[in-house]
């Protein structure tokens, strides 16, 4: 703005007003931009979305809820909104759900994890018929993407990486690149394929490392990101390493005065 001011300052101190005038006379305003009106929603649509919020939270559909027992759910949401009491006694309720609920759990996790495997066992054919890829012994494969430079790092080191992380259907989970920081751990404190995977590359390098699930997370899995069995691609690139800390040492506690 300052620049413009003089700008037009030295033009007047010219004689140039009525060239400056028919110039911006015949300049066109530049048009505002449109913005979109926000859409909107009754209230029942809005009551829609919350309802489905609340059973993507509690995992109604991965948990495999069938049409009886999602309105057995829906029965009991109506009678918590109405202000009743709970239908049963919790201390008499409660181990026999908690019982329902593990099945559950578990039958969803047998049916995931053996997708997951089948799909796995299929991955890693293919991932080791690669030329340039690594397979080693403890089911990890990695491909050097680019060699760095000195030395490797040591299990005990800590470790300052770019990686971003996918599943075999290329959906991502995790990147410290999108979130535009590196992320700093040391290298024994996180999953064994990592703790493995990144003493092959040096400090500069990057990597790529294909994680079986038992170096990983194994069946568990990190829901809702993560699930069961999955096997974990990373690309990584390790930015820096140093050696760990030690921890400091426990404070001795104060002597009683007698």
């Amino acid at each position: 703005m300052k620049l413009i001011s003089t700008f037009k300052a030295a033009l007047l101190s010219l004689g140039a007003v009525a060239v400056l005038s028919a110039a911006e006379a015949t300049t066109p305003a530049a048009p505002a931009p449109t913005v979109p009106a926000a859409p909107q929603f009754t209230e029942a649509q809005l009551l829609e979305t919350f309802g489905w919020f609340v059973g993507r939270r509690i995992g109604m559909s991965e948990l495999g809820f069938t049409a009886e027992q999602t309105a057995a759910v829906i029965k009991g949401i109506q009678s918590s909104a109405a202000g009743k009491e709970s239908p049963f006694k919790i201390e008499d309720v409660g181990p026999q759900l908690d019982k329902f609920m593990q099945a559950k759990q578990a039958e969803y996790t047998a049916k995931v994890s053996k997708k997951s495997q089948a799909e796995s066992e299929k991955f890693f054919a293919e991932v080791k018929a690669k030329k340039g890829v690594v397979a080693l012994p403890s089911g990890l494969c990695y491909e050097i993407v680019k060699e760095g430079s000195g030395a490797f790092p040591k299990a005990s080191d800590t470790v300052k990486v770019h990686y971003t992380g996918t599943l075999v259907d290329g959906k991502k989970f995790d990147s410290s690149v999108d979130r535009g920081e590196p992320a700093e751990f040391p290298l024994n404190g996180v999953i064994k394929g990592w703790t493995e995977g990144l003493q092959k590359i040096n400090k500069g390098g990057k990597i790529k490392l294909y994680v079986p699930s038992d170096l990983a997370y194994g069946d568990e899995g990190r829901p809702p990101t993560i699930p069961p069995a999955a096997t974990l691609i990373f690309d990584v690139e390790l930015l820096d390493m140093k050696d760990t800390p030690a921890p400091a040492p426990e404070a001795a506690a104060p002597v009683e005065a007698k």
